[in-house]
């Protein structure tokens, strides 16, 4: 191997381990500052290592557990429905716009892309959601609105187009209906992009939360999102308060900062736990569209 090779590889290898520490650190100092004591965290800033092990964040946190529970319960059902849902739909309107004979597939194709282009924006949203179709205090709320997204369409028909016409040709001889290529065929070859787009869907459904600040006013339906964003302005409120009420020459007594490093650690860990499974098809997806050699 020459030396010119040899040092290009150290070099991109030091820069992506950069890469990595710079990813890498912040997360281990936000899990090292939530389980730390309020105290050093204020008075030494975030460290590595915590110099005191203090779980009073995640106490207060958990301070109602049932609620917590719930909350957990309802962002995983609607994360999980809403992913299968909205990933069966897409792959559905994308197979057909991957097929040159498919009539008029271009003015489809317009119409998903003029969605992208406009909106009907929040107000007629709103309305729409609320009067018309009632979905305001009930788990489809999360689910139903926004479930097809173009882009994801067009990521989708990209991958679709690629997979050689002669296979499904050589079922459609054999008597196979196009629904049967579609589950048998396309899907099967097509983990990759359907991996891909279903853990997107899935992260910006367990990362909504002004849906329920818009249409939920039952407190057994809310998701975790916006549970601990209450959670995070009421502490808040209470430290104004603290502040223009008394003088407090101490440390609050409530955990503020530790707090919010626990709240999005509540919030990434099952979100952390998910990506393993995807992690192999998902380095594959990525290369949808890309210009092969």
């Amino acid at each position: 191997m020459k030396k010119a090779t040899i040092k290009s590889q150290i070099i991109i290898t030091l820069v992506f381990i950069v890469i990595c520490l710079s990813v890498l650190i912040p997360f281990l100092l936000l899990v090292s500052a939530s389980f730390s004591n309020e105290k050093d965290v204020l008075l030494n800033g975030f460290k590595l290592i915590p110099e005191h092990f203090d779980l009073a964040a995640y106490r207060y946190v958990f301070k109602n557990p049932n609620t917590i529970l719930q909350s957990y319960k309802v962002t995983i059902a609607f994360s999980v429905l809403g992913m299968i849902l909205s990933t069966l739909l897409m792959a559905l309107a994308a197979y057909p716009l991957s097929s040159p004979k498919m009539r008029g597939r271009n003015k489809f194709a317009f119409y998903f892309y003029f969605t992208m282009l406009f909106s009907g924006g929040l107000v007629p949203t709103y309305i729409l959601i609320t009067q018309y179709l009632h979905l305001q205090d009930t788990i489809w709320v999360y689910i139903l609105p926004g479930m097809i997204s173009p882009w994801y369409v067009f990521m989708m028909r990209t991958f679709f187009s690629e997979i050689p016409s002669s296979l499904s040709e050589s079922m459609k001889i054999d008597g196979a209906s196009e629904y049967r290529i579609f589950a048998q065929l396309i899907i099967p070859l097509s983990k990759p992009v359907i991996a891909t787009v279903a853990l997107f869907v899935f992260l910006v459904k367990w990362n909504d939360w002004n849906t329920s600040m818009l249409y939920i006013n039952d407190q057994s339906l809310i998701s975790l999102q916006y549970l601990l964003q209450k959670l995070l302005k009421d502490i808040q409120f209470i430290q104004d308060n603290m502040a223009t009420a008394t003088v407090d020459l101490g440390v609050s007594k409530i955990p503020t900062t530790t707090v919010q490093m626990a709240t999005a650690m509540v919030v990434a860990g099952p979100a952390m736990l998910v990506f393993p499974f995807f992690q192999k098809y998902f380095v594959k997806g990525l290369k949808v569209g890309a210009v092969k050699g």
